[in-house]
């Protein structure tokens, strides 16, 4: 290898020159976005008459802002999943939006190597077409072969036309249900049309986290070692996504084999397990704290308000929870000071490493109280609370 490493994304962008996206075509300059041009089609126009109010309405039940600026889709094969994640800020975690059933599957467990195997890819994808007039009802392609297939697939015919796509049939592609796709579909035009140019799709064997899946495929690699040595290196992103809700850095070496760094921007790694490095917080030495007063401290806009600000900062939250858990009560200590700054925040319960310093972080962030007050004077005073993240 020489040391050398191919960045994954760029690397990407001029394989995809080789077939222009739709959504590249010069008629689309005659619009005034990405939205209007889909609009100039029956089927996509169509779409979004039925469900665009739907989705908005979806994303309000789950505390989501329409429409999301960035989306992230991942695809299971053995489990035949397809997860829809979501969010607005480039920093922010994103937060799983839908999880849609796959109607069928061609060809087996692994890579496609060749035209007309049947296979579902698997690997690093993204979204490099969007067709209106597929023979599927709605298509959106994907950059297959990527910089890795074209490393090891065949050589003169690596295959391609790979979709995710209506009409519940399949030869190769990923196929939903057309209700399944109108959604998908309007959701990646949103995306597109705010500056999402490559929409990440990620095809992975199985759910790592599902041992039925496990096994299956632990069975399937026992004596295939080069398609044990993939699906792992694959199982390295799935585990990064799992942890930070952040999509890892995919890179490919001169022999076509992705590398996955596991040390995200925001994160450091020690010996033991990737944790966010420690985070100074807002710390003040106190001398004195009340234990009674003749009025508490008061958020702005009185307790109301606070639970308000407490149910949204829970939500907010909700991504960094791990897989499988649905809700945890976290009971968090801090100090409203006479000036009515909170300080000195401690998590005393129900926290853990994957959300501690971020909760801390917000909380911290929260607007300057009314400080309580004793013998008409501004005093110090010790608050605990719980947030439910949910």
């Amino acid at each position: 290898m020489n040391g050398i490493l191919k960045s994954f994304f760029p690397v990407l962008i001029l394989i995809s020159s080789l077939k222009s996206p739709l959504a590249a075509q010069s008629s689309v300059a005659s619009y005034t976005s990405f939205i209007d041009y889909q609009k100039s089609f029956a089927r996509p126009s169509d779409a979004l008459k039925r469900k665009e109010d739907t989705l908005r309405k979806q994303f309000e039940a789950k505390h989501l802002m329409w429409p999301a600026k960035y989306i992230y889709i991942r695809s299971f094969k053995y489990d035949s999943q397809m997860e829809v994640w979501v969010k607005n800020e480039i920093r922010d975690p994103f937060r799983l939006f839908k999880t849609y059933k796959v109607c069928a599957l061609a060809g087996s467990l692994g890579p496609k190597r060749m035209r007309d195997d049947y296979q579902v890819p698997e690997g690093f994808y993204y979204i490099n077409e969007f067709n209106p007039k597929s023979n599927y009802y709605l298509s959106l392609g994907l950059n297959y072969p990527n910089a890795s297939d074209r490393i090891l697939s065949d050589s003169y015919q690596p295959g391609g036309d790979i979709y995710i796509h209506g009409s519940c049939v399949t030869v190769g592609c990923i196929p939903l249900t057309d209700n399944q796709i109108d959604e998908l579909y309007i959701l990646a035009a949103h995306a597109k049309d705010m500056g999402q140019d490559f929409i990440p799709v990620h095809i992975f064997p199985i759910r790592y986290n599902v041992k039925r899946s496990l096994n299956f495929l632990g069975n399937l690699t026992r004596e295939d070692a080069e398609l044990k040595n993939f699906s792992t290196r694959l199982e390295g992103a799935f585990d990064y996504f799992e942890k930070y809700h952040q999509l890892p850095v995919v890179m490919v070496d001169q022999k076509g084999e992705y590398i996955v760094d596991q040390v995200p921007t925001r994160f450091s790694k020690d010996q033991n397990a990737a944790k966010r490095p420690s985070v100074k917080h807002r710390e003040r030495s106190i001398s004195i704290l009340a234990n009674s007063v003749h009025q508490w401290p008061q958020f702005p806009g009185g307790g109301d308000a606070f639970m308000e600000y407490l149910k949204k900062l829970g939500t907010d939250m909700s991504g960094y929870l791990p897989e499988g858990i649905k809700k945890v009560f976290v009971q968090v200590e801090f100090i409203v000071d006479v000036d009515g700054v909170p300080v000195n925040f401690k998590v005393l319960k129900g926290g853990r490493d994957e959300y501690n310093d971020e909760l801390i972080d917000r909380m911290e962030k929260m607007p300057v109280w009314q400080p309580a007050i004793l013998n008409d004077k501004p005093v110090a005073k010790k608050m605990v609370q719980t947030v439910t993240i949910e």
